[in-house]
């Protein structure tokens, strides 16, 4: 998923391991989409990507034009944020206790 979203040119992809950390999701992955349209882009990819893999359907939750959209594939949870949103939530802060596993910027 981060190979996924760092082809949609994603920015500041992380990946957090957050199996220690919470029962959420085994991995969380946050990533910058700079308009309304690479922030779709970004999910649409993702979604198909699983597809093509035959996974069962994510769940989608927000808008690209709220600047936040959260896919939920059950064991990962990917987080596409405008850069303006990223700032204002600072998730990396509410979970700075989860290991890092990737950090593309």
């Amino acid at each position: 998923m981060v190979d996924v979203a760092a082809s949609k040119k994603a920015a500041n992809i992380l990946m957090l391991d957050m199996r220690k950390v919470t029962l959420l999701a085994d991995y969380f992955i946050l990533c910058d989409g700079s308009s309304v349209r690479q922030i779709n882009a970004i999910s649409e990819g993702l979604i198909e990507e699983l597809k093509k893999a035959g996974s069962k359907r994510a769940m989608v939750e927000g808008t690209p034009e709220s600047g936040w959209m959260l896919v939920d594939f059950g064991s990962v949870i990917v987080h596409i944020f405008s850069p303006e949103q990223r700032a204002y939530y600072q998730l990396e802060e509410l979970w700075k206790d989860a290991p890092i596993v990737v950090r593309m910027i």
